[in-house]
């Protein structure tokens, strides 16, 4: 079940909720819910509350959308839809009174603040179709305030629920329209350490599908407490080159014993661990099979979850 944040003012009116979505602990919900409030408090899955004041606070009307910093509050980050379209038709689960399934009736629906200011920066948003509970718990307000639209298959964040209830404003599509901006960066730290799979498949979720195949082999590196490797800086630069260019083979040869295995695990890790994480598969030659048409079948059958 997803892991909603309930966002309040300070004498516990519930304003609406959101969701954890970096690992810095930033919350996304919607302009609306944090518009007008100097002081929200945000309460995860176990209660524990967060003081955000307005230096905490990230206002985006023209998306209609907020991000709010806080530690993580102990809620488990949920992973963005990588798609930049939602199509009409598509399920979906919100929380309205419990979780709901809705649909996707249509596309290109206006977004119009409280006030009757519409947002100009936004270029689409999705209406939903949903039973009349379902729609009255939306109008009321309460917890569906900015709350996430979840993909009803993969789970995945597609949308945030903006004022009245009656549509969601599309993540991707907001990001793309808030150009270099701070929601644009939220989701790249979503993409890259909340990990996602499947259609969602993301940059964590492929380094962990991809770290499962490196165990045995960074097992190969230096013993704790033993020498260190032997500095082979002119292979070292190869690999760099090659990482950092367009060729699409590199051959590593040598006698046994000459490190080849070693060096390969060093760039592995490095990849995996580095300021700009990029996962790495490691196939054996034992894992490829007589009915292989290429490396990507064995690839997938090694990294299927």
């Amino acid at each position: 079940m997803a892991e909603l944040v309930t966002i309040c003012d300070l004498a516990g009116r519930v304003r609406g909720s959101g969701f954890v979505a970096d690992d810095r602990g930033t919350v996304i919900t919607g302009h609306e819910v944090v518009d007008g409030s100097d002081r929200l408090v945000l309460h995860g899955p176990g209660g524990r509350p967060w003081f955000a004041g307005a230096a905490d606070v990230t206002a985006l009307p023209g998306l209609a959308l907020a991000l709010v910093r806080t530690d993580g509050l102990g809620a488990r980050p949920l992973p963005v839809a990588r798609r930049e379209v939602v199509e009409p038709g598509t399920y979906v689960r919100l929380p309205a009174r419990g979780w709901r399934q809705a649909r996707v009736l249509a596309a290109g629906a206006e977004v119009v603040h409280r006030s009757g200011e519409r947002c100009h920066g936004l270029p689409a948003a999705v209406e939903l179709a949903i039973g009349t509970d379902g729609r009255d718990a939306l109008r009321g307000g309460g917890e569906a305030c900015g709350a996430p639209v979840l993909d009803a298959t993969t789970g995945a964040v597609l949308a945030v629920v903006g004022p009245g209830g009656t549509f969601a404003v599309p993540l991707r599509a907001a990001a793309g329209a808030d150009g270099g901006g701070p929601l644009r960066a939220v989701l790249e730290r979503n993409a890259a350490t909340v990990p996602g799979y499947g259609e969602e498949l993301n940059l964590a979720g492929a380094l962990e599908l991809t770290g499962t195949t490196l165990g045995p082999v960074l097992g190969a590196g230096p013993v704790p407490g033993g020498p260190d490797p032997v500095a082979r800086p002119r292979i070292a630069a190869e690999l760099e080159a090659f990482t950092a260019g367009d060729r699409p083979v590199l051959g590593v040869v040598g006698d046994p014993g000459t490190g080849r295995t070693t060096a390969i695990a060093a760039l592995a890790a490095a990849r995996a661990r580095g300021e700009r994480p990029a996962p790495t598969l490691w196939l054996r030659g034992a894992e490829l099979r007589d009915g292989d048409g290429s490396l990507a079948d064995a690839a997938r059958m090694r990294v299927t979850p």
